[in-house]
C-alpha cells in the first residue's frame, strides 16, 4: 500500500488524467450500452409466478400493467355516463394505453349502490416499472382535469405511485450535510474538501457505469439511490480516516510524500479491509436467489469498489497537490487542537477522549450491561412487526392514488383494492362451462366477497377468474384466504376436471415473495456473519475479536430493526417522517438493511480495533491498548458516524416508502452503532476480556496469514537526530 501511495503521489498528474479517462470511457459506454431498470419481485417457483407466466404466454391482454380510473357520483354513475365516456376516450389516445374497459358493460365495475365505478386502463407494458413516468403523468393530468370539472375522479395503480414519488435530491442534501460536518471536524476548507472530492469523483464513475451494468443484470430503480447512499457515506468516511492519519504523520515530522506513504500503509490497509467487509456483506444477498436482490447488490458493490479505488489511488494523488496545504483556509471555529507526538513516535490522543476512555475502563461492567440493555430495548418493537408490501392505502391522504384507494374501499369494499387473479389452464378449448363449479366453490369460500365471471383468451384454452376478498390486501385474513384457496378450495373443486389453476395477482405475489424471503433469511445471516468473521480473523489474528464483532453487530442490526418497526406503526415518530398509517415492512428491506449495516458496522470495528491492536503490539498492555485505541479513534468514528447519519437521513423525505424506511433504519443503526456499540459496549467488553482479546490457537496461527492491517507505523517514523547535549526541554506540541 505504501508503494501505491508513493506512485500516486509522484505521478499525480498521470493518476488524475487516468481517472478522467475512466470517467470518459464510462460515459461513452453508458451512452452506447445503457440498459433500463427492471425488477421482478415475484418468488421463483411460486404459484403467483406460475400464474404470471401463464397469462404472459397465453393471455397477454390480461398480463399487462393496469391503471384504475375511479369515479363517484352521489346521484349515481349513470348520470355522468357522457362525461365518463369522454374521459375514457381521451385516455384511450394517450401513449401506452392499449385498451379501456367500458365500466357500464363490464361485470363488477359498478358498486351495488350505483354511486362508484371503476374503469380499467390496460397498458402495453407488462411490468409497471416499465411505464415511462412522463406518460403516466399525462394520464394523471387528464384525470385530475376531469376531477376539477364535472366528475369526482381519481386514478390509482403502481405506475401512478411511481410517478408521484418524484425526486428529492437526497444525494445533494447528504453531501451538503457532510461538508458542514467535515468543516466542523477539521476546521479547514482543504482538509474538509478532500473527502468530498474523492466521494464525488467515485460517485461520478460508479453511477455512469451503472447504466452499462443494468444492461446485463436486472436491477430495481431504487438501487441507484442505495448505491449513491453507500458510495457517498463510505467514501467520505474512508478519506476522513486517512486525512486524520495524514495530519498525524505530518505532526510527527514527515514531509508530505512520506506522510502519504505512511497513511496508505496504515489507514489505507484499514480502508481495504473495511471495504472488503461491505462487499462480503452485499455478496450475501446472492443467497436470497432473487434477481432484483442480485441486481441491487451488484450496483452497490460497483459503487463500493469504485469508491475504495478512489480512496487508495485518487486520494494520494490529490495529496500530491494539496498535502502541503491541508491546514490552509482555516475557519474561525474555536481553538485549534494541537497534536502531541510521544517519545515512541505515536500521536497522543486528546485529553478529552482519554478521559472518556478511562471512564469506560473504570466502569466497564456497568457500561457493558447498560449497552446490552439499551440495544435489547430498542430491538423490542421488531417482535410485533408486520411484513408485507405497502400500497396506496399507506400513502399520504392528499395523494391521488390514496384518494382512488379510499373511493374503491368505500364503494366496493376493502378487498377490491387487492383482487386475487386466478389463471386457469383448460383441458378443452372453449369449455367455459367447466369453470362454473370452480367459480361456485370460490364464491362460497369464507373470506370471499365475490367471484367474478371468467374471461377466456382468444384461443379458449386459458381463463382468468377474479376473486375479491372481504378484507384488504394487507390484512392477515387475506393471506389466510390465499392459503385456503390453494390448499383446500381449488384442489377440491378441480379434482377430476383436468383444470390447472394458479392463484396470482399483486396481493398473492406479495404474500409469496414475503414467505420466500423469510425462508431464505437464515442463509443470508449465516453466510454474511461467517464470511465477515473469517475476514476479521485473518485481519486481526484473534478469535475473540471476530466472535465479539459478530455478536455486537447482530445486536446493533436488531436495534435498528426495532426503530424501523416502531416508525411503521404510524405513531408520533412515524408521522414525523411521513408515515401516518400502520404500514407493513417489505420483507426485502430488513434483508438489505442487514447486508448493508453488517458491512458498515464492521467498518467501525476495523477502524477501532486496528488502532487497539497497533497499541497492543507496541505496549503488550491490553488495558492501555483498549484505552488508547478508543481515545485515538473516538473523534474519527464520531465524525464518520455523523456524516453517515446525515447521508442516510437525507433519504427520509423520499416519498418512496422503501427508501424512506431504509434511510430511517440506516441512520438509526449508525447512531446506535457509533455510540452505544463502538464507544461503549465494545471497549467495555474488551476491558472485561483482558488479554484473552488477542488469543489465537496455535494451529490457526500457523495457517492464518499475517495481513498487518494496522501496518507498521514504527517503520515510517522519522529517525531521531543525536542531540548535541542532554536536554530536559518538554516534547514539542506539533500541529
Amino acid at each position: 500500500m505504501g508503494r501505491l501511495g508513493r506512485f500516486a503521489f509522484r505521478r499525480r498528474g498521470l493518476v488524475l488524467v487516468l481517472w478522467l479517462a475512466i470517467l470518459g470511457a464510462a460515459v461513452g459506454l453508458s451512452n452506447a450500452y445503457s440498459g433500463e431498470f427492471t425488477a421482478d419481485y415475484s418468488a421463483p417457483g411460486s404459484d403467483s409466478k406460475a400464474a404470471q407466466e401463464l397469462l404472459e404466454s397465453r393471455f397477454s391482454a390480461q398480463s399487462g400493467a393496469t391503471l384504475d380510473v375511479v369515479v363517484r357520483a352521489d346521484a349515481g354513475v349513470a348520470s355522468v355516463r357522457g362525461e365518463v365516456d369522454k374521459l375514457l376516450g381521451e385516455l384511450r389516445g394517450l401513449p401506452h394505453v392499449a385498451a379501456t374497459a367500458d365500466p357500464y358493460t363490464t361485470p363488477g365495475s359498478i358498486s351495488q349502490d350505483g354511486r362508484t365505478l371503476i374503469a380499467t386502463l390496460r397498458l402495453d407494458v407488462t411490468n409497471p416499472d416499465d411505464m415511462p413516468v412522463e406518460d403516466t403523468k399525462l394520464i394523471i393530468d387528464a384525470v385530475e382535469k376531469a376531477d376539477a370539472g364535472p366528475l369526482d375522479a381519481a386514478i390509482g395503480g403502481q405506475p401512478v405511485q411511481r410517478a408521484e414519488q418524484g425526486e428529492v435530491g437526497s444525494e445533494m442534501i447528504g453531501l451538503l450535510a457532510a461538508a458542514v460536518i467535515l468543516l466542523l471536524t477539521f476546521g479547514t476548507v482543504v482538509a474538509a474538501g478532500l473527502p468530498i472530492l474523492v466521494a464525488v469523483a467515485g460517485l461520478a464513475v460508479s453511477s455512469t457505469f451503472t447504466g452499462v451494468l443494468i444492461n446485463f443484470v436486472d436491477a430495481p430503480d431504487w438501487s441507484t439511490s442505495l448505491a449513491a447512499m453507500m458510495g457517498i457515506g463510505i467514501g467520505i468516511d474512508y478519506v476522513l480516516l486517512m486525512v486524520t492519519r495524514f495530519r498525524e504523520w505530518r505532526a510527527a515530522g514527515l514531509d508530505p510524500e512520506a506522510a502519504t506513504v505512511a497513511t496508505l500503509d496504515t489507514a489505507g490497509r484499514s480502508v481495504l479491509v473495511a471495504g472488503g467487509t461491505v462487499i462480503v456483506s452485499m455478496l450475501g444477498l446472492f443467497a436470497m436467489g432473487l434477481s432484483f436482490m442480485r441486481g441491487a447488490a451488484l450496483v452497490t458493490i460497483l459503487g463500493v469498489l469504485v469508491v475504495v479505488t478512489a480512496s487508495v489511488l485518487l486520494f494520494p494523488a490529490l495529496l500530491g497537490f494539496l498535502g502541503r496545504h491541508v491546514d490552509r483556509l482555516r475557519l474561525p471555529l474555536g481553538r485549534r487542537r494541537e497534536v502531541t507526538v510521544a517519545v515512541g513516535g505515536h500521536v497522543e490522543p486528546s485529553k478529552r477522549w482519554l478521559g472518556f476512555s478511562e471512564f469506560i475502563r473504570r466502569h466497564r461492567l456497568l457500561a457493558a450491561v447498560a449497552g446490552v440493555a439499551v440495544l435489547l430495548g430498542l430491538a423490542a418493537p421488531f417482535l410485533g412487526v408486520r411484513f408485507g408490501f405497502p400500497d396506496a392505502g399507506n400513502a399520504l391522504a392528499e395523494t391521488p392514488h390514496r384518494k382512488a384507494y379510499d373511493m374503491v374501499s368505500s364503494g366496493f369494499g376493502p378487498g377490491f383494492n387487492g383482487p386475487l387473479v386466478l389463471a386457469v389452464e383448460l383441458p378443452n378449448a372453449g369449455d367455459a362451462a367447466s369453470l362454473e363449479p370452480l367459480r361456485g366453490a370460490l364464491a362460497s369460500t369464507p373470506g370471499v366477497a365475490a367471484a367474478l365471471p371468467p374471461q377466456l383468451n382468444p384461443a379458449g384454452d386459458t381463463a382468468v377468474l377474479t376473486v375479491l376478498p372481504t378484507t384488504g390486501p394487507q390484512h392477515a385474513d387475506t393471506e389466510d384466504l390465499v392459503h385456503r384457496l390453494r390448499d383446500t378450495t381449488i384442489p377440491n373443486a378441480v379434482r377430476g376436471t383436468g383444470l390447472t389453476v394458479f392463484v396470482g395477482g399483486v396481493t398473492a405475489t406479495a404474500i409469496d415473495s414475503t414467505e420466500n424471503i423469510a425462508s431464505r433469511l437464515p442463509l443470508l445471516i449465516g453466510g454474511v456473519v461467517l464470511l465477515s468473521m473469517l475476514l476479521l480473523l485473518v485481519s486481526f489474528r484473534s478469535v475473540v475479536v471476530a466472535i465479539k464483532a459478530a455478536v455486537m453487530n447482530l445486536l446493533s442490526v436488531a436495534a435498528a430493526y426495532g426503530v424501523v418497526a416502531y416508525a411503521l406503526e404510524g405513531n408520533w415518530f412515524g408521522k414525523l417522517i411521513g408515515i401516518d398509517t400502520d404500514t407493513p415492512l417489505p420483507a426485502f428491506v430488513p434483508v438489505l438493511m442487514f447486508a448493508i449495516l453488517f458491512g458498515l458496522s464492521m467498518d467501525y470495528e476495523v477502524f477501532l480495533v486496528s488502532r487497539m491492536r497497533e497499541a497492543w503490539l507496541r505496549t503488550g498492555d491490553n488495558s492501555r491498548a483498549v484505552t488508547e485505541g478508543l481515545a485515538g479513534t473516538g473523534r474519527v468514528i464520531t465524525a464518520a458516524a455523523a456524516i453517515m447519519i446525515a447521508v442516510f437521513a437525507a433519504f427520509v423525505p423520499s416519498p418512496d416508502v422503501v427508501l424512506k424506511v431504509i434511510g430511517v433504519g440506516m441512520a438509526a443503526a449508525i447512531l446506535i452503532d457509533a455510540t452505544v456499540v463502538r464507544l461503549l459496549l465494545v471497549p467495555a467488553a474488551m476491558h472485561l476480556l483482558g488479554r484473552f482479546n488477542w488469543w489465537m490457537p496455535n494451529f490457526l496461527g500457523r495457517i492464518v496469514p499475517e495481513l498487518h492491517v494496522e501496518g507498521r507505523p514504527a517503520d515510517h517514523l522519522p529517525r531521531a537526530e543525536p542531540a548535541p547535549s542532554p536536554s530536559s526541554s518538554p516534547e514539542p506540541a506539533l500541529a
